[in-house]
């Protein structure tokens, strides 16, 4: 039998303020247990939240990031449940009056194929705190620093059918949520998790099946990994003439599979009802257009920029687009002067290798971009060549100086002097005679493959400093003679 496959995403964006969105309370990470949150964050009787208007405009500067209607008038209700890392008993979200509608993003499958996922809505609420069980034995910790952190839970449309659109489609999001500046996007901090509701349907079937939710899932890989699991085991579970429940499953990355939590709840079961304390949001089309003219370059918009404007190829620009530090990475080369097309290739093999090695965003790079583009106008000006700035470019990585000090204190300048080189030449000539010979008898298509033995012995000479493309010349000349 044939299955399809039918994936809808719930991403929940950590919105980069300062402060929370119903408090004062800082929101910044890796503050000790419990020392971010007030009387506020945690409901304490008689106090009254006021809201941040920053979470506000990040919601409205998303909404014209996805071209989606964007609520006038907007409400804040209490989603009632019980669970120890929420101590009101509520949280504050938004159900029926969300101030982000519907929209859609644009995304490209493998094969190059694009694919429209729609987006039913995004919505703002509070986090709840973070239950701690590894720290205690047979008990549980709970640290509220997290509660009351403003986030934006984005709810796709049940449009993706595959793990790899799925992956395609958070991708997507992430860098759009980044680009505009409204999330840092860091995952390992749980800044951007995605919950994945999965079900399987014979193909041609029209009607949604039973569903799961994978929940919590702050890996791309993870997130790939878990819906190709749980759409397996669904697969399987049907087969056998079993039947799917609804539920919330956890994806266990250590073992690589789903494992049930509780079932999942209907909407009703929330009792959702308006915040007594909070009043409606009322947003007018003059915020709205003074957001939209104020948007950050959309990645899209980014993309197709930089092969217009620096003529790269499709693949380079998606690649220098695919996170804005990374973009901005190059951008900040460009400003110096540096050649567009050894930026973007450095950027892209040493520096990508460096970071990649060392397990550091391009944010965290050990090399500032002034401090690479001093290396590449190194490389432009003849100072060094090519090979022996990788050399320099190790020596600045480890924390050795900057390109020059480097370039000074191992003596790596480029011999560049005429006589100098000759006398290399010449040198090499005369140990390898019968080489010379093999060259002079050689047929001419056989001579350009001959030559990179002389010049390898050259380079090996002068410790990868001489000028390939002068001992190229003068070498033809002497060998030609």
């Amino acid at each position: 039998m044939e299955w399809e496959t039918v994936i809808g995403l719930e991403i929940h964006a950590q919105l980069s303020t300062t402060s929370k969105i119903f408090s004062g309370s800082p929101t910044s990470f890796g503050a000790e247990p419990n020392c971010n949150a007030d009387i506020i964050d945690l409901g304490l009787p008689g106090v009254l939240p006021v809201l941040n208007e920053k979470v506000v405009e990040f919601a409205v500067r998303f909404g014209c990031a996805i071209d989606a209607e964007i609520a006038n008038r907007s409400v804040f209700e209490r989603k009632n449940y019980f669970y120890p890392d929420l101590p009101k008993g509520y949280q504050i979200s938004q159900a029926d009056l969300p101030i982000v509608g519907k929209g859609q993003v644009e995304i490209k499958t493998d094969g190059g194929k694009k694919v429209i996922v729609g987006i039913t809505r995004a919505h703002l609420e509070e986090d709840a705190g973070k239950s701690l069980h590894e720290e205690f034995d047979k008990k549980s910790g709970i640290d509220l620093n997290r509660a009351g952190t403003p986030l934006l839970e984005i709810v796709s449309e049940p449009d993706m059918r595959s793990a790899k659109e799925a992956l395609s489609y958070a991708k997507k999001i992430h860098q759009i949520v980044t680009f505009i500046g409204i999330c840092d996007g860091n995952m390992q901090e749980g800044s951007f998790r995605c919950d994945a509701n999965v079900s399987v349907r014979k193909k041609g079937e029209v009607q949604l099946a039973t569903r799961t939710e994978l929940k919590n899932i702050n890996s791309f890989k993870f997130l790939e990994r878990a819906i190709n699991y749980e759409v397996q085991r669904q697969i399987e579970l049907k087969e056998d003439g079993g039947s799917v429940v609804q539920e919330t499953r956890l994806y266990d990355s250590e073992n690589d599979e789903t494992r049930s939590m509780r079932s999942k709840e209907e909407a009703n079961d929330y009792r959702y009802f308006p915040d007594p304390d909070l009043l409606p949001i009322i947003i007018d089309d003059d915020f709205i257009k003074k957001v939209s003219l104020e948007m950050p370059e959309l990645p899209d918009a980014r993309n197709t920029r930089f092969q217009e404007i620096y003529g790269l190829s499709l693949v380079d620009s998606e690649n220098l687009t695919s996170s804005v530090a990374i973009a901005n990475y190059f951008e900040a080369l460009i400003k110096k002067n540096c050649n567009v097309r050894m930026a973007a290739n450095w950027i892209m093999s040493e520096l990508s290798a460096a970071l990649n090695k060392d397990g550091l965003d391009i944010k965290n790079s050990k090399v500032s971009a002034d401090d690479l583009s001093v290396l590449l106008l190194r490389i432009e000006d003849e100072t060094i060549s090519g090979k022996i700035a990788k050399q320099v470019f190790e020596s600045m990585w480890n924390g050795e100086g900057t390109a020059d000090q480097v370039i000074s204190s191992k003596n790596l300048k480029q011999i560049t002097d005429d006589k100098a080189l000759e006398e290399l030449v010449k040198e090499v000539i005369e140990i390898n005679s019968k080489q010379v010979e093999n060259y002079k008898n050689a047929d001419l298509d056989k001579k350009p493959k001959m030559i990179g033995f002389f010049v390898g012995q050259i380079m090996k000479k002068s410790h990868g400093k001489a000028n390939p493309e002068k001992v190229n010349k003068i070498l033809l000349e002497k060998l030609e003679k």
